[in-house]
């Protein structure tokens, strides 16, 4: 039972400032998924294999910065601080967005997709490394479901405005809102493990020693690897929705803003159940290997059934949304893996690989779909992601309840 001082640490003003935090992020981060068909429509871009092909560049220019990104902001984060990361990123993708409301041609789209991804690559990682590095070990897990779960209604509000705002004045929506939060972050402190570390004679964010070790690497790499199966439902089976629904025999035309809403609705309990489950199950481990196989069980009826209504496709979205939820606890393992002198590159970059793996997991899809359709196409991807996926989980250390206080 959850005592008022447990409850004031879980709720604390920097735990609820991370959330909001993400919240802005996630809303601008799923923001283009939701208004691409519309934005691609007035830019002249004609329906169908065309807007699929423009969506997978435009996204993997965002995917390319957001993998940039995590480099940069994650190595200022262990070398500057957590906080300046945190202001930073909101800074440079609120004004990003707010560019991507001026854009009049595919070019200048990608631009700034790529500028707002390299912005928002800093903000899950930094969030997650201070609220681990600032509540009690049996708290973690707890602090981060929080911040993610509210985070990504954000996505649902993306939803909300992209369907009844014009494309140009929900990227304005966005970047004011991004801006709007700036101004909260300064009532933020730094985590106190970071501080500590400016006694202690150890190199800080050396983002090279991660491949100078075997050990080291392979427990990076095992990190990224398990998140695989996550952006190949969101990017691939989500994204796509429109397109997918009548190859896979839907009955009614398919809302791609919906399909996100729903998909992220369900991500949003999954990020809070799987973050509730790791805690009370005391395993990281074990809670990530059951939304796994829950998520291929939704992947496969997605791909395999026939003759499904709209409103049952989009809650099959859910289901699978719920199913990638372990997103929350995929960083922590992260954060709990690595020293604090390296925390904060390896919770930045982690999930931001896993977003720069999505160019290669689109482009295996689009390179294969003439030859084996959309639907065999996404079997042979899908299933190397979930393959890598769980080869990664099985070998991992397990990091719940792990004293935090260490360096590599």
């Amino acid at each position: 039972m959850a005592t008022p001082s447990k409850l004031r640490a879980i709720f604390s003003l920097t735990v609820v400032v991370a959330a909001l935090g993400y919240f802005v992020d996630m809303f601008d981060l799923l923001l283009f998924p939701i208004v691409r068909q519309p934005s691609l429509t007035a830019l002249g871009v004609p329906q169908g294999d065309a807007q699929v092909s423009a969506t997978f560049l435009l996204l993997n220019a965002q995917m390319v910065g957001m993998l940039l990104g995590g480099i940069l902001w994650g190595v200022l984060g262990d070398k500057k601080g957590r906080l300046s990361t945190l202001f930073g990123s909101i800074a440079l993708y609120s004004l990003a967005n707010i560019g991507n409301a001026f854009v009049h041609g595919i070019p200048a789209y990608a631009v700034w997709r790529f500028l707002a991804g390299l912005g928002l690559a800093g903000e899950l990682g930094a969030a997650v490394t201070l609220v681990s590095e600032t509540l009690p070990k049996d708290l973690r897990a707890y602090g981060t479901a929080i911040v993610a779960g509210v985070g990504i209604f954000g996505t649902v509000a993306a939803s909300l405005v992209g369907k009844y705002m014009n494309w140009r004045w929900a990227y304005l929506a966005g970047g004011a809102l991004g801006l709007l939060l700036l101004a909260t972050r300064f009532s933020l402190r730094e985590s106190g493990m970071f501080n500590d570390l400016g006694h202690q004679n150890v190199k800080r964010g050396d983002f090279f020693s991660l491949f100078t070790n075997w050990e080291r690497f392979t427990r990076y790499l095992r990190c990224i690897l398990i998140g695989l199966p996550t952006w190949f439902v969101v990017a691939i089976l989500i994204t796509s929705a429109p397109e997918f629904a009548p190859k896979i025999g839907v009955t009614g035309p398919v809302n791609a803003g919906t399909a996100v809403a729903f998909c992220y609705s369900g991500i949003t309990l999954g990020s809070l159940a799987s973050g509730i489950l790791s805690q009370v199950w005391g395993s990281r481990r074990k809670v990530v290997l059951v939304f796994i196989l829950a998520a291929f069980v939704g992947v496969t009826a997605y791909l395999s059934l026939s003759g499904l209504s709209p409103m049952m496709f989009y809650l099959l979205a859910g289901f699978l949304g719920l199913a990638v939820g372990y997103w929350a606890v995929f960083v922590t393992i992260a954060a709990e893996q690595f020293g604090t002198n390296l925390r904060s590159t390896v919770a930045t970059t982690v999930p931001n690989f896993v977003r720069g793996a999505v160019p290669l997991i689109t482009g295996s899809f689009v390179m294969m779909r003439d030859h084996l359709g959309y639907i065999g196409s996404a079997w042979v991807v899908g299933l190397a992601c979930f393959a890598l996926a769980l080869g990664s989980l099985w070998g991992m250390a397990e990091t719940a309840g792990r004293d935090l206080d260490f360096v590599e």
